[in-house]
């Protein structure tokens, strides 16, 4: 940034870059003096690095964060691999879950401004996951309030050996209309072969347009969400008839065991038709909320990558199987018989 700014930058903007520009937070005992050093060492003179538990609010020491802003214009961060956060944490939170990039996600989009923009690193299991209601309501919620308008697959083990995680920018103010996504998954890292700069070339020249590449596609989220609504409808129509008449045949069962003029075989048999339309009414329910959740499944599948899965059938792999076999045979027959031939002195 001071870079860019050239010789144009005043002595006044100079000091509100190093001292009034960068807020950061970090948990870790350990990785808390190292990032305080580096921004040091980087020209910030007065490093204003909050320590203690972001989701919680829980500060081991906040003496360096004193007149930090509540909300900020740019947020960039990454999130600890697969962390899992006790009731402490959840709290403040308005979706519980115990997953640490969810409440992550949920403390982030709480701090930005409007307008502001985020660089989230984010495993994939969280993208793609909708069994549990706090994944839906967090991603439904993000993409209500704010433009998801790029996420770049990475390749497995960037971060750790044991994860494939992805990067989402978002720009709060406005609903996503649309998803940009940019492929890297294929690329092969490792400590000795890391990601680097130039492998992300191609995105820098595309991102300007959003344009279409083998790496590189649209998903029309908003054009999604309308089908999925248009295709629960039924069964949200047929779900709410039933439970209208669940909720008629339960207090048509209340009152005739409380008039005690029908037999037992009767209420028994009103009460499996109550039971049977109410189940029928949660099973459609069920249904709908299926279709609707699935647009929040938001993992980077390649719609332009080569399909080089095997395209033969059963029938097929079988007579391979069998030719092989033959194969097999006929060499261990050639080899017994070499084995039982004279041997020359």
């Amino acid at each position: 940034m001071r870079g860019k700014a050239g010789d144009a930058i005043t002595p006044v903007e100079l000091e509100t870059l190093r001292s009034r520009t960068f807020y950061g937070r970090e948990k870790d005992n350990a990785v808390y003096p190292i990032a305080l050093a580096n921004l040091v060492l980087h020209g910030i003179d007065e490093p204003h690095i909050w320590h203690g538990n972001a989701l919680s609010g829980i500060a081991t020491y906040d003496g360096l964060f004193a007149g930090a802003p509540q909300f900020f214009d740019y947020v960039l961060t990454a999130i600890p691999v697969g962390g899992r956060e006790g009731p402490e944490a959840q709290t403040p939170h308005p979706y519980k879950t115990p997953s640490t990039a969810m409440l992550f996600l949920q403390h982030v989009m709480g701090c930005m401004k409007t307008g502001a923009t985020c660089g989230f690193v984010l495993d994939e299991g969280a993208l793609f996951r909708i069994n549990e209601l706090a994944f839906v309501q967090i991603k439904r919620k993000l993409l209500e309030e704010f433009n998801v308008w790029c996420i770049i697959s990475l390749p497995a083990g960037t971060y750790a050996s044991h994860t494939k995680d992805n990067i989402l920018f978002f720009t709060k103010g406005e609903p996503t209309d649309s998803i940009w996504y940019f492929d890297l998954s294929d690329i092969k890292v490792g400590k000795k072969t890391p990601l680097t700069k130039a492998h992300f070339d191609e995105l820098f020249q595309l991102l300007p347009t959003r344009g279409d590449s083998e790496r590189s596609w649209t998903v029309p989220f908003a054009e999604r969400l309308q089908q999925a609504l248009k295709e629960a409808s039924p069964f949200r129509e047929m779900a709410s008839q039933r439970f209208t008449e669940a909720k008629s045949l339960e207090d048509n069962l209340k009152e005739k065991r409380k008039a005690k003029s029908t037999s037992p075989e009767a209420l028994t048999a009103l009460e499996e038709q109550w039971k049977g339309v109410l189940r029928e009414a949660r099973e459609n329910e069920s249904k709908a909320q299926t279709i609707e959740d699935a647009v929040y499944d938001l993992k980077a599948v390649n719609p332009n990558k080569a399909d080089d899965s095997d395209k033969r059938t059963p029938t097929q792999l079988l007579e391979v199987i069998e030719t092989k076999g033959r194969d097999a045979d006929a060499a261990l027959t050639r080899l017994r018989s070499l084995i039982s031939e004279p041997q020359s002195v």
